[in-house]
């Protein structure tokens, strides 16, 4: 796009964020939220997964490498896991893992890990639309360009 000076000015900034989403719960809120025509942010892409618990602290940091500016993992309400305990491992992965990406200087506000339940379509499309709107609002992260491939 040009102005009437002949620069060109920068196109609006549209994050790309990844949400890793529990077959059981999360993503049958995401479905949940769709039946319901709630809507939320189309940057979120949505990769399902058996469970929070598979979700390897690699997977989020590869994300960023590959270009996402955010990253939400969605699972079970701890206590309500399909498998039991999983949740609880999750929780014990993640907080490891925001004690590096904040060692590495990445703002802990670009990853999130939030509890949705298959019943929480509203939750669901709220939490992705909140999440959506904060990264937008970082903007681009200067420290994850030094991370990417190119």
């Amino acid at each position: 796009m040009q102005t009437d000076r002949g620069v060109t000015a920068e196109k609006e900034f549209q994050p790309k964020i990844i949400a890793f989403c529990c077959n059981w719960c999360s993503y049958a809120g995401a479905d949940l939220a769709g039946s319901g025509r709630l809507s939320y942010s189309a940057d979120v892409k949505i990769i399902r997964v058996p469970c929070s618990c598979r979700i390897n602290p690699m997977f989020i940091l590869r994300a960023f490498q590959k270009g996402a500016d955010g990253v939400i993992l969605a699972g079970c309400h701890p206590g309500d896991c399909h498998y039991s305990t999983g949740n609880y491992f999750t929780r014990r992965r993640m907080t490891l893992l925001f004690s590096m990406l904040d060692y590495m200087g990445i703002e802990k506000e670009r990853t999130r890990v939030e509890w949705i339940s298959a019943a929480e379509g509203a939750k669901f499309s709220a939490t992705m639309n909140e999440f959506a709107g904060e990264i937008k609002k970082l903007g681009r992260s200067k420290r994850l360009g030094d991370l990417r491939c190119r």
